[in-house]
């Protein structure tokens, strides 16, 4: 097959402005690092430490990297929430980088290239993400680097590229399955660019699939002999989300999570890469944009599946601000960019005190911050209900509470039904007596002789899942523990 065109070298690209590049990405990092510490863990953190104690190639609701990243962060700094938000600036900070890497891959120069890691910087959804320890931080930051890859292997007409690509997806997978999303939209991207369909035969592109398939391996297998959890757990959040107004709700979201502003930036992006011709190559990623936001939005899923999509959408917009725009103007967009982001960083990072916080609309806006707080206040209930009952163990509702009481530490044992915890139980035999209970509306059915001793209160007006929960005294389950556990368990996000 003889190809028309010949992928682009690299001494046609402009040099990479690095002092730029590192200074927006080190500030980023600075800020992350230093309000790492500010309001507490997060109650998905709190479950991956939890499962990182308890490591496996799978759990209910994800694959292992997160908790094995948790891990290493509770081996090397118990109780550290610098250490347990470290991995999370750092995966932020090399999304910067990247992105401004994808605008040079684009042709940027130095303005394109820092008005690309401002615009991807200083977004709502990115700092978040930088603040949380999460499954969708790490998956982003996989989803960025493998765009970029893909984008140098089509630009540069490079097949071997495919292999890395493999080898980044497979690691990813181990994440989050999300990214086998985003190679299909790439695929079907690419049977869309006449210019890059011949990469699609290549046998460099079928060994990356075999190769990310072989890293994969071994979580499908647990997910095979275990019943397919997260499969059921994706139908309920499909259901969750299904109807005309998550629908809406999904729109609204892709536009402003990253900011109102920025969005005119990525949707011109999105424009220039379907439309100029010099682009041709990158198109590809256009494609995949436009078929992951119909699959997510058909499905029911969050608008914040394909974030990790958005930077070379920017990176595309800011390459074509600077062929049209002076320094300055590039220099005021830049400004605005930060601005219209700003604004809602409140919602992202602990920057308020809780109680203002708490008091604010912020919460609203992102519920994330309010899972952050509270958790001290509801260990220091239960060690109060364990002291004065004289209970044995400790049963909650959810995953979140279970963690907290590990993290901060409990005289008790503690248990849980949610998620992943329902494979670490039931309670051993001679674990018998009284049980706390956390987080149950009313006494559930499988327990009895139950009477509320208090509530967690967070004492500083934070409305949040646990702010309100009931703490109760029971006797025990009914019959053995091992009899009722199937009604204890729960698999939901």
């Amino acid at each position: 097959m003889v190809v028309a065109d010949v992928g682009r070298r690299r001494g046609e690209l402009p040099p990479v402005s690095w002092p730029w590049v590192l200074a927006a990405a080190g500030g980023l990092l600075a800020l992350l690092v230093g309000l790492s510490s500010r309001y507490g863990p997060h109650r998905d953190e709190l479950y991956f430490v939890a499962a990182g104690r308890r490591l496996a190639w799978g759990y209910p609701d994800q694959p292992p990297l997160t908790p094995l990243i948790a891990r290493a962060a509770d081996v090397l700094a118990p109780g550290s929430l610098v250490a347990l938000h470290l991995p999370s600036a750092l995966a932020a900070a090399a999304v910067v980088v990247l992105a401004a890497l994808t605008a040079r891959e684009l042709g940027g120069r130095t303005g394109a290239q820092l008005l690309t890691a401002v615009a991807t910087g200083t977004g709502v959804v990115v700092v978040t993400l930088g603040h949380i320890l999460s499954t969708t931080t790490i998956d982003t930051l996989f989803w960025v680097v493998i765009v970029y890859v893909v984008l140098r292997t089509l630009s540069r007409d490079a097949p071997r590229g495919w292999l890395l690509v493999g080898l980044l997806t497979g690691v990813g997978l181990l994440d989050k399955h999300l990214v086998a999303f985003l190679l299909v939209g790439i695929v079907v991207g690419i049977a869309l660019t006449p210019q890059v369909r011949h990469h699609l035969l290549s046998p460099w592109a079928w060994a990356g699939a075999g190769l990310a398939l072989l890293i994969w391996l071994p979580n499908l297998l647990w997910q095979a002999t275990n019943g397919w959890p997260q499969l059921e757990l994706a139908a309920d959040i499909r259901d969750e989300y299904s109807g005309l107004g998550p629908r809406l709700e999904f729109v609204g979201l892709l536009l402003v999570q990253v900011s109102p502003v920025a969005a005119a930036l990525w949707i011109y992006g999105l424009v220039r890469l379907l439309r100029v011709p010099s682009l041709v190559r990158a198109r590809p990623l256009a494609w995949a944009f436009l078929v992951l936001v119909v699959v997510f939005l058909v499905t029911g899923s969050k608008a914040y599946y394909v974030v990790g999509a958005v930077p070379v959408l920017l990176a595309a917009g800011a390459c074509g601000l600077e062929e049209r725009w002076s320094r300055r103007g590039l220099v005021v967009a830049g400004v605005v960019l930060g601005l219209g982001a700003f604004v809602a960083w409140p919602a992202a990072l602990p920057l308020l005190p809780e109680r203002t916080f708490g008091a604010s609309v912020y919460p609203e806006l992102n519920d994330d911050q309010a899972e952050m707080i509270g958790w001290p206040a509801l260990v220091s209930t239960v060690d109060r209900a364990v002291a004065d009952s004289g209970a044995r163990l400790v049963v909650t509702q959810n995953y979140g509470e279970a963690g907290a009481l590990e993290w901060y530490g409990s005289d008790v044992p503690v248990f849980s039904g949610h998620n992943g915890y329902a494979a670490w139980g039931p309670p051993p035999p001679g674990l018998t007596g009284p049980v706390v209970l956390v987080g149950y509306e009313g006494a559930p059915a499988w327990a009895v002789g139950c009477r509320s001793v208090g509530v967690v209160d967070n004492g500083v007006d934070v409305d949040n899942e646990e702010q309100g929960g009931a703490v109760q005294v029971c006797d025990g389950p009914r019959g053995s523990w091992a009899d009722v556990w199937d009604e204890v368990s729960h698999l939901d996000a």
